[in-house]
């Protein structure tokens, strides 16, 4: 038995349509399988709650949606040893597909799910901040700052649904960085690096804890991280006025942005930000609150992935 979790309101509604087809094709192969489609925010959280309490001792979990509903998934599951995972990605920005390396048609990734005859383990991220109930769970990235407002702002955005429908999902995040530039809020932050290095970055614009190398379409945060190497990178800007940080966005883009001061980029198992005004928190694009402190940890590991 599968289990699938899908979102059909993923990428402005194209979800549905990637999941009639996906259903033909499991009715084809006959497949025993369960879907749940979701209905509201966070409803996906709940489901995979109770799917993954089921007394089965080994299960196959699969996501279809966007990275928020993948996000979401994982942090339902109860118990991450009983757990095979597999994701269909169908939203607009794909930065957990994009991560693994799974490029291919939504059917093509079915069929390999279906024929998977193993798995391998990857790292989860999680992030804690005062007035939490727990800590919540992220697979691409979680930060505070400019790249956090950025998500927010993509949550509602009317420009990503004109994208999603011309294909261009993808440059949403990288449009909207462009127009929330001069807007933004800065902070001076403390960053304590595995409870022993500590900085004070004046004027951080933002601080992304990374799994994977890439987050909001495909913008390389942090270009070397692993997200087998039991390390979250920890990619902060700061310190540079905001008309120069349209000169530092191309680069940026190209995962050449550490040759400039101001950026800095730290690989470790946990880092602690302490800021002297709120800003934006996210998770996978997910937007958490407004804070003035983050709590960020690696789970080596956490995951099995089907392969």
């Amino acid at each position: 038995m599968i289990y699938f979790i899908v979102n059909e309101h993923s990428r402005s509604g194209k979800g549905a349509d990637v999941w009639k087809q996906l259903e033909e094709l499991l009715k084809k192969e006959e497949v025993p399988y369960q879907a749940r489609r979701t209905e509201y925010a966070g409803h996906a959280v709940q489901i995979a709650e109770e799917i993954s309490s089921l007394e089965d001792e080994e299960m196959k979990l699969v996501a279809v949606g966007g990275d928020g509903t993948i996000n979401e998934v994982v942090n339902g599951i109860v118990d991450f040893e009983k757990i095979q995972f597999g994701a269909i990605p169908t939203g607009s920005g794909n930065d957990f597909a994009r991560g693994l390396g799974i490029l291919e048609t939504p059917q093509e990734i079915l069929l390999r799910i279906l024929e998977s005859k193993g798995t391998k383990r990857i790292d989860i991220g999680s992030v804690s901040w005062e007035g939490c109930e727990k800590p919540r769970l992220f697979l691409i990235s979680s930060g505070v700052g400019m790249d956090a407002l950025v998500c927010k702002k993509a949550l509602t955005s009317k420009l990503k649904k004109i994208l999603n429908r011309l294909h261009l999902g993808k440059l949403t995040y990288l449009l909207i960085t462009i127009q929330t530039i001069l807007s933004m809020q800065t902070a001076d932050t403390r960053v304590v690096i595995d409870q022993n290095r500590k900085t004070l970055y004046k004027n951080q614009i933002f601080s992304a804890a990374m799994n994977f190398r890439a987050e909001g379409g495909g913008i390389p945060m942090a270009p070397d991280a692993d997200a087998q190497d039991g390390l979250l990178s920890v990619c902060t800007i700061h310190g540079i006025p905001k008309l120069l940080t349209f000169f530092v966005l191309p680069f940026l883009v190209a995962a050449k942005h550490e040759r400039f001061r101001g950026v800095k980029i730290e690989n470790c198992t946990a880092c602690d930000l302490y800021m002297n005004k709120p800003l934006v928190l996210h998770t996978d694009g997910e937007y958490c609150g407004d804070v003035t402190e983050a709590h960020f940890k690696c789970l080596p590991g956490k995951l099995r992935i089907l392969l």
